[in-house]
């Protein structure tokens, strides 16, 4: 999935994405950052992730309009 980061406290590790395809607001998962290239994220950041059984972002990667293969690019 792809999606913006809405909010991300690096304290808490609380955050935020708006998924693309519906703007759902999706919690961030505890370990959203394990083995990412990502120490912190900042609002509005592109990023490819998927979701938990628990319905929460995790497994987040770098996003680009041309990665993520964005229509019209």
């Amino acid at each position: 999935m792809q999606g913006v980061i809405k909010s991300y406290d690096p304290v808490s590790g609380d955050g935020i994405v708006v998924r693309d395809t519906d703007l759902k607001e999706l919690d961030l998962a505890g370990n959203a950052l394990d083995g990412s290239i990502f120490r912190m994220l900042r609002q509005g950041q592109r990023v490819i992730f998927v979701l938990d059984a628990d319905g929460r972002a995790t497994t987040l990667r770098l996003g680009s309009e041309i990665d993520m293969e964005t229509p019209g690019h």
